[in-house]
């Protein structure tokens, strides 16, 4: 069997029992608040409109925006919460996920729930109030069950809506079958993209199946039919979610890492030392730079590598450039003193934010440093990772040097440096640590004038696991291990074109 085909099959347990737990919660919950909506809006039209336009609205915000924006929110609640009460909870991962594909499921629940009880013939009506039917046992015994066939339509769509939708929630920290999908891009390991997506549908198709069965129930009034597909969904579900019974088992860790190659490595390198030590991993990949600080300093996440730069300009604010040994001193006392993060070191390498140009390119413009660049940019394309162009430091190279770029394009990594191989972009922000610069014969533009900060790879652990023994015996040895010339092989081993070793393989190559 394929390799990579080999590892997706291994990671499917833990994928599709997240994913299904996640998708029949989102979709139960939605059940439950918009049944009661729709009998409410069929009852008055005045609630009508504004129910049904809520519910609209929702669905005009794209699913991932709409995860996103419940993470702050739920951090703003949780530290209410804390301060109220003692007790926070998680803003991260399964909640923010719940809550927005819940709304996201609604509007096709909301709207057929509420055309179908309107669609009840009025006679029939009639006949249930002349025989002396409440209006609750007109409901349960006369519109919902003729209108059963029209609603379980809804839930249908809601369901293959909310499992598609659920892919997206691996950002946000959530475990989903969208981590096949986010990492094989950002790897360009199209079998794990495609294995994602194919077992997103099978497990689209399979619920609206049975689900159908339900609604073929409902129309023939064949008790059969109907709960033979919901044992079905039971069954499945239950089943699916198995897996999940040694989740958060005590002496269990959470990596983090952010969304792409160096840090997918740099986790499984980790998450190997700390098994290897016999601890219970689970890894929460893909994470945004903020979020993923934001996540460790509340104790979602245990450890995860991030970058001095990043840390400086955009968690404490800092736009001066003290130098290197004076970054990390700074990082490692403030962050302490702040939020009770623990700096255990420097990896070794720095991963810092480089401008990069083809170098026969460069060449021919005269173009070594950001002032030459500043100099032509009027005529060129700037290509960027996604979140370049919002942070601090794109602000403060921006700004020492003036750039005006002919255009400015944001891509994943991956696809940033296709851009510049391919001419759609003539400068790109590269990683310093990425062997995709010598393998792709780039030249790297120096910055005279210090505008872009030291970026060391530091190990950062949350304040719950400042003094635990075991993560700090096993993640230790790795403080000043790993030269920028590893990193670099590591690295271009998973994002070579050929013979493309795993995240996993290349972390074995790092600890040997």
């Amino acid at each position: 069997m394929n390799p990579n085909l080999a590892a997706a099959f291994d990671l499917l347990p833990e994928y599709l029992a997240w994913h299904v737990l996640l998708s029949a919660s989102a979709l139960a919950l939605g059940l439950i608040i918009s049944l009661p909506l729709a009998v409410a809006a069929s009852r008055s039209p005045r609630l009508r409109w504004p129910v049904l336009a809520f519910a609209g609205l929702i669905q005009t915000i794209p699913s991932l925006a709409l995860l996103a924006l419940f993470y702050p929110l739920l951090l703003v609640v949780s530290a209410l919460s804390l301060s109220l009460t003692g007790h926070g909870f998680s803003a991260l991962g399964f909640l923010p996920s719940l809550l927005a594909l819940t709304l996201y499921s609604m509007l096709p629940i909301l709207r057929t729930a509420t055309t179908g009880i309107l669609g009840v013939d009025p006679a029939v009506r009639e006949a249930a109030d002349g025989v002396g039917m409440t209006a609750r046992q007109k409901l349960f015994q006369v519109e919902l069950p003729l209108a059963m066939p029209v609603i379980m339509a809804g839930v249908r769509t809601a369901a293959v809506w909310t499992i598609g939708a659920a892919t997206l929630s691996t950002p946000v920290g959530q475990t989903s079958l969208g981590n096949y999908i986010f990492a094989g891009l950002q790897t360009e390991n199209w079998v794990s993209v495609l294995f994602g997506c194919a077992a997103s549908a099978v497990l689209a198709m399979t619920a609206d199946q049975l689900l159908g069965l339900i609604e073929t129930g409902a129309a023939r009034r064949d008790r059969r039919l109907m709960i033979g597909g919901a044992i079905g969904l039971l069954v499945g579900i239950v089943i699916a979610i198995l897996p999940l019974a040694t989740f958060g088992k005590p002496g269990s860790y959470v990596v983090g890492a952010k969304n792409f190659s160096e840090q997918y490595i740099l986790a499984e390198l980790m998450a190997d030392r700390l098994e290897r030590a016999g601890a219970t991993v689970s890894r929460k990949e893909d994470l945004g730079s903020a979020v993923a600080y934001r996540a460790l300093a509340a104790g979602e996440l245990d450890v995860y590598v991030d970058y001095t730069g990043t840390l400086w300009t955009n968690v404490l604010n800092r736009q001066d450039n003290p130098g290197r040994q004076a970054v990390l001193d700074g990082l490692t006392t403030e962050l302490e003193k702040r939020d009770g993060v623990t700096v255990l070191g420097s990896l070794g390498f720095e991963n810092a934010y480089a401008f990069a140009m083809k170098a026969d390119r460069a060449k021919a413009l005269g173009i070594v440093s950001l002032a030459d660049l500043a100099r032509e940019a009027p005529k060129l394309t700037l290509g960027t990772d996604i979140e370049f162009l919002s942070r601090p430091e794109w602000k403060a190279v921006d700004a020492a040097y003036g750039f005006r770029f002919k255009a400015q394009r944001s891509f994943q990594p991956t696809f940033m440096y296709r851009a510049l191989s391919g001419g759609e972009a003539d400068v790109i922000s590269a990683f310093s640590s990425d062997g995709r610069i010598a393998a792709d014969k780039l030249v790297v533009l120096t910055d005279p004038k210090g505008a872009l900060p030291p970026y060391d790879a530091v190990i950062l652990v949350s304040p719950q696991r400042a003094d635990d023994p075991r993560l700090l015996a096993a993640l230790k040895p790795l403080v000043g291990s790993i030269p920028v010339s590893a990193m670099q092989g590591a690295n271009y081993s998973v994002d070579r074109d050929t013979d493309k070793a795993s995240p996993a393989e290349a972390a074995r190559g790092l600890s040997k």
